[in-house]
């Protein structure tokens, strides 16, 4: 387990006075006005004129607290970007042996007044990548490696080598800064450095991230509540010590039975569900099941089908629903969530055919150095030594070491809500890996906590049909989530539904959870306005 962390508070109240401090020591240039809030993220409002030089040795003399400025450059920018000063710094933990480094983006003649954190990826903590349109929106904007500073590099399993010291031990310091600490760091820090380079505090902060981005946005909300006035959680990988290993259970199985599926099955079998069930919720013939939960689909009927890869088995069914119950223990208990129908096997079930006819396995490579890095602390560990016994044995490890550092599933949100934060969490049903049932389950559970009307003012959930993983599948994609969470920060107006729409430019809402959206009968289908909200079916209880 973790060192218990003693003086962090002490850490962060440092950074805090900073942030404070930094903010007060200047004044708005003569002529320049302070900006107004704007509508959206991509209005232009009045700009603010910096108050200091884009240099290293400006940034320094705010004198933020265990952080040094290692390079302030000023970008001229180009056809899309806008000429910007970028900071980076590192932030060291005054515990123990963490850094941190931020990494700072600041409009010259664009901000809007508002900074936004962004969030990362996989083993990443952020990226410039992800950062830069939240530039060009005008934000002040800032991402972290999270004391991951090998991660996005060439080669990906350098991603996950931080969680092990040389000598094969723990590297807990990394770990909590990629957990939970580093984001913070990087938030307190990079609103000293704004406040300092503009001579006023951002009006308003948001946190914009999917996948990991979303674990960390929900972790600020839980652990840090005054850091966002809102925040958008994309396919949060919440439940994370569950999630990361349980990713592995299909391959698991497909081994233990000897059985691996060839791909062109599981195509089959996705395909048919989807056909099966292409009405469901939506009303419509569209190749997307609006309703997932309410599709009865029995994969036993696939059983001697004629594939083009052969004939679907028994045997092959059997894996196939073994994947859609999800993670069980020897007694069928429950342990972690399946596939809906409509996700796609492929992603976390990939097996590879060869020359020769033979099938192999290829999990997906983040569960395996999750395996190796975190739990075995064994970086050659083979995976294919796993049986039923041992897979157990190590998803109890990975709970009972990581859930407080990584997991994201406080649904205590009220002080968060007290600090008037917002929350729009929104998911794809189609998410191959990230399975949607564990963030249904973590809204319930919000709501048991702080009561369904409660949390419904300050925090609500959109379930999007058809899209996979933050992005892609045959459903309407969200398509600005983050100007939804805007005016409802600075204008009150709680967003009822999110604004979507397909690759071939069909409408559609993604209604508030537990509603989805179906056509009225009524008009052309492809047109977002001929739908309503209606009740969909509810997420079936956890069983023991």
């Amino acid at each position: 387990m973790p060192p218990r962390r003693r003086f962090r508070r002490l850490h962060h109240a440092a950074l805090a006075v900073a942030a404070t401090t930094a903010s007060l020591a200047f004044v708005v240039a003569p002529g320049a006005q302070a900006a107004p809030p704007a509508t959206s993220p991509a209005t232009t409002v009045d700009t603010v004129a910096p108050v200091l030089t884009c240099d290293a040795d400006s940034f320094t003399r705010l004198g933020i607290t265990n952080t040094t400025v290692t390079e302030a450059v000023r970008h001229p920018g180009d056809a899309t970007t806008p000429a910007s000063c970028r900071v980076a710094l590192t932030v060291d933990d005054p515990e123990d042996t963490g850094v941190v480094t931020v990494h700072v983006y600041l409009p010259d003649t664009t901000w809007n007044g508002r900074f936004q954190g962004v969030g990362g990826g996989g083993f990443t903590g952020g990226s410039e990548e992800r950062t830069l349109p939240a530039l060009r929106a005008g934000y002040a904007a800032a991402w972290t490696d999270a004391g991951n500073p090998a991660g996005g590099n060439a080669d990906p399993e350098d991603d996950a080598v931080f969680g092990l010291n040389p000598d094969g031990s723990l590297n807990w310091p990394a770990i909590e800064d990629f957990g939970h600490e580093g984001v913070h760091d990087m938030t307190v820090t990079a609103k000293a450095v704004t406040a300092g380079y503009y001579g006023q505090e951002p009006a308003y902060s948001y946190w914009n991230g999917c996948s990991t981005g979303g674990r960390q946005g929900l972790v600020e909300a839980q652990k840090y509540p005054d850091d966002y006035d809102g925040i958008v959680a994309g396919a949060p990988v919440i439940n994370y010590s569950e999630l990361q290993i349980a990713q592995l259970w299909g391959q698991v199985v497909m081994l233990q039975e000897d059985n691996p599926v060839h791909p062109c099955k599981f195509e089959a079998a996705l395909a048919a569900t989807v056909a099966a069930c292409d009405t469901v919720g939506d009303g419509v013939v569209d190749g997307v099941i609006g309703d997932p939960l309410a599709c009865r689909f029995d994969l036993g009927t696939l059983e001697g089908t004629v594939t083009p890869c052969g004939v679907i088995t028994a045997e092959d069914v059997e894996v196939m629903r073994r994947i859609a119950e999800g993670v069980r223990d020897a007694d069928g208990g429950f342990l972690w969530y399946g596939l809906v129908p409509g996700a796609p096997y492929a992603g976390l079930h990939d097996v590879s055919p060869q020359a020769d006819g033979s099938l192999v396995q290829q999990p997906f490579a983040y569960d395996i150095w999750w395996l190796r890095y975190f739990l075995t602390q064994d970086p050659d560990f083979d995976w294919r030594t796993l049986t039923y016994e041992s897979f157990r044995h190590w998803f109890d490890v990975s709970v009972q070491r990581y859930d407080e550092v990584f997991g994201g599933t406080d649904a205590d949100l009220s002080a968060f809500r007290d600090s008037g934060g917002k929350l729009v969490m929104w998911h794809g049903a189609a998410d191959f890996g990230v399975m949607v049932q564990g963030t249904m389950d973590y809204y319930e559970r919000l709501q048991d906590e702080l009561g369904p009307g409660h949390t419904q003012q300050f925090a609500r959930l959109f379930v999007a049909p058809g899209v996979g993983h933050c992005r892609g599948g045959a459903g309407a994609q969200p398509v600005d989530p983050l100007s939804a969470l805007v005016e409802w920060v600075e204008q009150g107006r709680a967003p009822r539904t999110l604004d979507a729409a397909t690759e071939a430019g069909a409408t559609r809402p993604i209604c508030l959870y537990p509603f989805v959206a179906q056509w009225t009968g009524r008009g052309d289908p492809a047109d977002g306005s001929t739908y309503r909200c209606v009740r969909a079916t509810p997420l079936e209880p956890r069983r023991a």
